[in-house]
């Protein structure tokens, strides 16, 4: 992917404009401290929250894109910050790795063959005074999706999500022959984990077909609004039994000793994990409380 290529197309002035935003202070920081991994070709290149380039270096694309596109880049700092605040909670159940950290959060984008317009992004965060010393140190904190044109999210997002739950679990079953020691001891753990995928997926989508996209709290009655949340609760449930099955398989390639390997699995469950937590938290317990604050 060359998500500089891409973004560089765009113009800030045509881009949707954002409404005045109060972000807590944990989303107001992280904003503020808030690096960037953006590909050129197949290099990523990390640039630091006023867009100095840190490594591996400039070259001409890159240069002219940092010193012609600005607003762009600062567009795309405040869709990434306002998402995480309104669509996710990969800040919040991790804040005490991020406020260790200094509030430091990376960004490493990735476009979706969709013109530069929508991109999937995984956060890290690190210890500021070792960033460029021992980058690969940087915890892995989760994953959100954007869509330039479009920021108000559609059933909160959940499709991105479940889509990339099935894509994950792909890599895993491409990544299994040359990472695990004896990949066939693992058929049937594999095997589980992708039916558990696609039935989360095929009941996701029928599920999401008999609710609104977007909620109007205005026009939504009790019944309905009642029924939604539960329609919602039901994907959840979906959710952990899948989470449950990933970390069985997780502790068993511990004990394995299957290092190469449950790093990709220990990352495929801590999405499962936030997006439990999204749930819980920013669906279900909104919703919820809606409910009940009109008795």
């Amino acid at each position: 992917m060359n998500e500089v290529e891409e973004l560089a197309k765009l113009d800030a002035s045509n881009l949707p404009p954002l409404r005045p935003m109060a972000l807590d202070d944990l989303h107001h920081k992280a904003g503020k401290n808030l690096y960037l991994e953006l590909g050129v070709g197949p290099v990523l290149h990390l640039l630091s929250p006023s867009y100095s380039v840190l490594q591996p270096g400039l070259n001409e694309s890159l240069t002219w894109f940092v010193t012609h596109k600005e607003a762009v880049l600062n567009y795309l700092k405040d869709v990434l910050i306002r998402d995480l605040a309104l669509y996710s909670v990969v800040l919040t159940v991790n804040s005490y790795f991020v406020e260790q950290n200094h509030c430091l959060v990376l960004a490493r984008l990735r476009e979706r063959d969709s013109g530069g317009r929508r991109y999937e992004i995984k956060y890290y965060t690190h210890a500021p005074m070792e960033l460029l010393t021992r980058y690969e140190d940087k915890i892995y904190i989760g994953r959100n999706f954007i869509d330039l044109l479009n920021p108000r999210r559609k059933y909160f997002g959940i499709r991105e999500h479940i889509a990339s739950l099935r894509d994950q679990s792909d890599k895993l079953v491409d990544r299994a022959e040359d990472k695990l020691k004896r990949p066939l001891e693992y058929k049937s753990f594999f095997q589980e984990i992708q039916e558990s995928v696609a039935e989360l997926h095929g009941e996701c989508a029928s599920i999401l077909e008999s609710i609104p996209p977007v909620i109007d709290f205005a026009k939504v009655g009790d019944r309905d609004l009642i029924d939604i949340n539960a329609q919602y609760r039901s994907i959840n449930h979906y959710l952990i039994e899948l989470h449950d099955e990933v970390g069985e398989f997780e502790n068993l390639l511990r004990f394995k000793m299957e290092i190469d390997f449950v790093r990709y699995v220990t990352k495929y469950k801590k999405d499962l994990t936030n997006l439990i937590s999204f749930f819980n938290i920013k669906i279900n317990g909104c919703l919820a409380e809606r409910i009940y604050a009109k008795k």
